[in-house]
């Protein structure tokens, strides 16, 4: 595919407000353990409290944690070979705390040693960069039952983050489907869900959970993410999962009219359609309109290549004149290149004579006893900008009959929108049907967005 969607990255398993969360304010909220001398003091366990096997496994890990602080915060703020030497002296300094931490995982029992341990392990996780301890440290906080409603979500999300971080991908899928469904507030989950589904072949389920997320944001009356719909056609277009692509590039482009994602979608239609000429023709002049080849020029020069083909110098001479115009004034295609020459040369040396033609073939289609004429006459029109004489030879075409009737229509709703009448344009782009329906589709998103004001940006 002549694609724009091969430098679409996965998300970063970690964000900025994650990183912030998780190296401060997350500890901060949970429950708290005392100092050793504490533990010395009150060393049964109590209702509800911990357990005397955790308390008398806690002392290490608390005393080295409680000696690395200073180290880290000076890990923190240094930088250079201050920060190496800082980074080296806390290393050092938490030699002996992966295995306290370890007893101390061993030894809880009651949800208070669970949730701290918990906490524990997600503080040393970040000091010693050990994403598997994280993701022990935010599940063994969730089994503690001591995580606040209010923040389950929150926790939920942490959880499948790091497990994706850690391509443990069925965690990853089971803890952030809730979290998805109650339209949490980070964007990255969604992706992350689809991406953890996507990594073990389960492309549908992917493709399914992103829906998912677009229905709850919505529901919500929030805006929903234009990376969700573009990881959606990329899972899609990768896994040559046609109808899907053809969905989401669809949606993407109801969501986010940009001209960025007009061209996207109409590569992935056009992918995925079985396209003939006659459809890439259409396919072009929607792109045309729509803002889709006013892209990077190295973006649409094929686009142009592939509309001057399909509307052919002998049979459309005047559109082709004015797509490759507008192709060399916005630098996609060369005024010497041998293509281009040729091209408008015959386009050129056509144009008076094919106009002067359509009177006669106009009267000769009405009184022919098909359509055939009338929708080739129809379409010369459409090419000359003639939107009104196009639409009634279009009318006549169907109503004749003999002729490609989805093709008909679609030219017919073309020249309606082309008039300004976005309603009869949508009405008619209903009827479209076969392997025109998705073109059809993308038609009326434009209709729709014209009709409402919507630019094109």
């Amino acid at each position: 595919m002549r694609g724009i969607f091969g430098n679409i990255g996965m998300t970063a398993i970690a964000r900025g407000a994650l990183a912030v969360a998780l190296a401060g304010g997350l500890l901060a909220g949970g429950v708290g353990l005392g100092a050793t001398a504490a533990f010395a003091k009150d060393s049964a366990p109590k209702a509800g409290g911990n357990s005397k096997e955790f308390v008398a496994a806690a002392g290490p890990i608390q005393k080295t944690l409680e000696a690395a602080k200073p180290l880290k915060a000076k890990v923190d703020a240094s930088t250079g070979a201050d920060k190496a030497a800082a980074q080296s002296q806390l290393t050092a300094a938490l030699a002996t705390a992966p295995a306290e931490l370890a007893a101390v995982e061993a030894a809880a029992k009651t949800p208070s040693d669970k949730m701290i341990a918990g906490q524990w392990g997600v503080a040393l996780g970040g000091m010693i960069n050990d994403v598997k301890m994280r993701q022990r440290g935010i599940q063994s906080m969730l089994d503690s039952g001591l995580v606040p409603a209010a923040n389950l979500s929150e926790y939920q999300f942490y959880l499948g983050n790091f497990a994706y971080g850690n391509k443990d991908y069925p965690t990853a899928v089971k803890a952030l489907t809730p979290v998805v469904a109650a339209n949490y507030k980070e964007d990255a989950a969604a992706e992350l869900l689809a991406d953890s589904y996507a990594q073990q072949g389960q492309n549908t389920q992917a493709l399914d959970s992103l829906k998912a997320a677009v229905a709850a944001r919505k529901a919500a009356g929030g805006a929903v993410p234009e990376d969700w719909f573009k990881r959606a056609n990329l899972i899609a277009y990768k896994n040559k999962l046609g109808p899907q692509a053809i969905e989401w590039a669809t949606l993407m482009v109801q969501n986010s009219p940009t001209a960025f994602n007009w061209l996207g979608a109409g590569q992935l239609v056009r992918e995925f359609g079985n396209f003939t000429n006659q459809e890439s023709l259409d396919l072009g002049r929607l792109l045309l309109r729509s803002g889709g080849l006013s892209n990077d020029p190295k973006y649409v020069e094929r686009e142009y290549v592939e509309y001057i083909q399909a509307a052919d110098p002998r049979r459309l001479p005047g559109e082709v004149v004015k797509v490759g115009e507008a192709g060399i004034a916005a630098g996609a295609l060369r005024a010497n290149d041998s293509f281009v020459t040729d091209a408008m040369t015959q386009a050129r040396g056509r144009v008076a004579a094919d106009k002067a033609s359509l009177p006669g073939l106009a009267r000769d289609a009405a009184a022919a006893g098909n359509g055939v004429g009338a929708l080739a006459t129809g379409d010369a029109y459409l090419s000359y900008g003639d939107a009104a004489k196009a639409e009634g030879l279009y009318m006549l075409a169907v109503q004749k009959g003999g002729v490609d009737k989805d093709r008909a229509l679609t030219r017919l709703g073309i020249a309606q929108s082309d008039e300004g009448k976005y309603a009869e344009a949508k009405a008619t782009f209903a009827q479209v049907g076969g392997p025109r329906a998705p073109l059809a589709k993308l038609w009326t998103i434009y209709v729709d967005q014209k009709a409402g004001g919507t630019a094109v940006h």
